[in-house]
């Protein structure tokens, strides 16, 4: 499906068609990488209401100086409709002025259309891999898990409205020594189940969200497991207590509005041998050897034997050391094991993006050196990208909080769902930089206050949709006849609305869901500066009940701007509100 031009990507075609002809007068040398070049709003509003940077990026591979060829550039742009004024600002920045013409067919674009409004082609239909959550299978998703989910989640939602097609993975930890403790655990429930009176040890998992596992495995094998030998339970047991933590962790994904379309098992990737081919792979191309691991700091060779290990040249990468694909015993490192999940994955994906939790920044650099060598390798490279989240602090009156008996010892997903809803969830964890530390304070998330984005960017729109019903009572309805009679003031909110398409573009390259929160937050300040004119200056109203055909325009610009609220929240995999 390709979507129609948008203002800036209008004015960005304006531009090339400037240096195409700068490059037919040979002013500009034909070739040059026009990557960096960029249209823009200027920082400074009063400078005008476009910038680009062309004249500064370009000159110096033209041999001149960037103001000689700003002076150029603006004889062409002037050329360029709606464009009332070219001025060169500092060392070679380009400034322009529109007229209100192209601003007014900005906003007839938004109501044309609608709900594809910030949609666009840019990603040229290549596949993104997104891997999120990929939680042990262990218990249900706690608070932990939520914010990588919820950044993933709508990281996977803006990808596509930006052209890109998505896989979701969940990648299943199910080969490690967490799944054996989980089915010990599991093994207590169950004889629990038969009549038996059991403590859970240190070391398993205490939840009672067990409890219904060790029941169906009692209804299922009755006494047969009771005291027989655990290398005859251990596999069903863990086979069956995985793929009941998996239903639950997908019935606490479903609570957040989040379906994977892709879920991949560990232990699946080992017996199908592709850390073998993977470790082959690497073997070929020199980038996997057999070699002995440095001695830890401060051990002597005494209390240190060296063992022979495979291991990868991660020091080629900028890594501090070269790290071993296999334990001493044979079996896969986390690292072996990762390096031939992301190699699998590869195979199906243009680009890879995984959401991992902060306390794996460790292992960030190794696999991005890993995955590189092996797409470089094999003929075609291709982006990976290692999105950190933080820990949430979960507060309430003021105080750190902790719950829930059902878990053990941690405050679950759904528990939070429950208290404040999965929209309020969902923004609140993208409002700030995934890499930030971030408090969830469950007063100020609900608090009807300007300081909760939350709450101001919804009333924005349910403000509107109560302007427009009160106006529909009084058979008054939005129309685009006479745009041309909004002023000044209205004008500035449609400016702010037209950066959306390109928000999404820029938020979807750079792999950043949380800048649609931070626009929406700034749409609905400049919709809510408007609207509280009229609390002052009746005449500034959306509906002036003495001027109709003005009315009938504002409520054009407002449904429009309640369009694009929608919009964005959609993204965010939020529903905007009717009324509050």
């Amino acid at each position: 499906m390709t979507h129609a031009q948008t203002l800036y990507t209008a004015y960005t075609g304006h531009l090339h068609t400037a240096l195409d002809a700068l490059e037919a007068a040979g002013t500009l040398p034909a070739g040059l990488s026009r990557g960096n070049v960029t249209v823009e709003p200027p920082r400074d509003p009063s400078h005008g209401d476009l910038a680009t940077n062309a004249a500064m990026v370009l000159a110096k591979g033209a041999g001149t100086n960037p103001r000689a060829l700003a002076e150029a550039l603006v004889a062409e742009l002037v050329k360029a409709p709606h464009v009332t004024s070219a001025e060169i600002a500092g060392p070679g920045f380009i400034n322009l002025r529109l007229d209100p013409a192209a601003w007014l067919a900005e906003l007839l674009a938004i109501g044309t259309m609608g709900g594809d409004y910030g949609r666009s082609d840019a990603g040229q239909g290549t596949t993104v891999n997104v891997e999120y959550v990929s939680a042990n299978p262990t218990g249900p998703m706690h608070m932990g898990h939520c914010r990588g989910a919820v950044v993933g989640d709508a990281l996977a939602t803006l990808l596509e409205w930006a052209g890109h097609k998505v896989i979701r993975e969940y990648y299943i930890n199910d080969a490690g020594g967490q799944v054996d403790v989980l089915a010990r655990s599991v093994h207590l429930r169950y004889r629990e189940a038969l009549g038996e009176s059991v403590a859970i040890p240190e070391g398993l998992y205490p939840g009672e969200y067990l409890i219904p596992v060790g029941e169906a495995l009692a209804a299922e094998f009755g006494d047969t497991f009771v005291s027989a030998p655990e290398s005859e339970w251990l596999v069903p047991f863990r086979t069956r207590a995985v793929a009941a933590m998996m239903e639950e962790i997908k019935a606490d994904l479903a609570l957040l509005g989040i379906h994977h379309n892709l879920f991949s098992s560990e232990a699946e990737l080992q017996a199908a041998g592709k850390p073998e081919q993977a470790e082959a792979w690497l073997r070929a191309h020199d980038l996997v050897y057999d070699g002995q691991l440095e001695a830890p700091k401060g051990k002597t060779l005494d209390d240190w034997e060296p063992v022979e290990l495979p291991l990868f040249r991660s020091t080629k990468f900028g890594d501090d050391q070269d790290r071993p694909i296999k334990k001493s015993d044979g079996s896969w490192t986390y690292f072996g094991a990762d390096l031939a999940y992301h190699f699998q994955k590869a195979e199906s994906a243009d680009a890879l993006v995984d959401i991992w939790g902060a306390d794996h920044a460790g292992t960030v650099k190794r696999i991005k050196a890993a995955v590189a060598a092996m797409t470089e390798g094999s003929g075609k490279e291709k982006p990976f990208e290692v999105k950190l989240v933080q820990m949430v602090q979960l507060m309430k009156g003021g105080q750190p909080f902790k719950m829930s008996k059902r878990s053990g010892n941690f405050v679950t997903l759904a528990d939070v769902v429950e208290m404040v809803g999965k929209d309020v969830v969902r923004f609140t964890m993208l409002t700030r930089k995934p890499e930030a530390q971030m408090d969830f304070d469950f007063d100020k998330v609900v608090e009807a206050s300007k300081d909760n984005p939350v709450f101001y960017v919804q009333y924005a729109h349910a403000r509107i949709r109560r302007n427009l019903r009160k106006a529909e009572a009084e058979g008054l309805v939005p129309s685009a006849e006479n745009i041309a009679l909004l002023g000044a003031e209205e004008l500035e909110l449609i400016k702010v609305a037209a950066q959306f398409p390109r928000m999404v573009e820029a938020a979807a390259a750079a792999r950043e869901a949380h800048r649609i929160a931070f626009y929406l937050y700034d749409l609905a300040s400049a919709f809510h500066s408007y609207y509280n004119l009229g609390n002052e200056q009746p005449e500034k109203r959306f509906i002036v009940a003495q001027n109709p055909t003005l009315t009938a325009a504002r409520l054009y610009l407002a449904s429009q701007i309640g369009q694009l609220v929608k919009n964005g929240l959609a993204i965010l995999g939020v529903e905007a509100v009717e009324e509050m």
